[in-house]
């Protein structure tokens, strides 16, 4: 969550230098990862399945909850969620059958 700047500085390098890198890892995301996370899938078919079960119009169910972890070293407070813990917020979509599609 830190400025290109702060990591700049952190490093020993220029802020464009981070942008560059951090555009690298975003490219090699979208060209390597991508393919391999669930995805949406057919919207019409499942907007069709929440329709057929009452819920027009919906493209998809989600919800989140606070996954416990242990609090990292660097900029631990950023972590501490509303209940005094440290956590990280898991976020997942499912389909009108229960799938999960992000």
């Amino acid at each position: 969550p830190d400025s290109y700047r702060s990591v700049a500085n952190q490093f020993g390098v220029g802020k464009s230098t981070v942008g560059v890198a951090v555009m690298q890892v975003a490219n090699a995301i979208v060209e390597l990862l991508l393919s391999k996370v669930v995805t949406l899938g057919n919207v019409q078919v499942i907007i069709d399945g929440f329709a057929a079960m009452g819920f027009p119009n919906c493209g998809g169910a989600i919800d989140g909850m606070h996954i416990p972890i242990l609090g990292p070293d660097h900029q631990g407070s950023q972590y501490i969620n509303r209940n005094g813990y440290f956590s990280m917020v898991l976020q997942a979509l499912v389909d009108h059958k229960g799938h999960f599609t992000n």
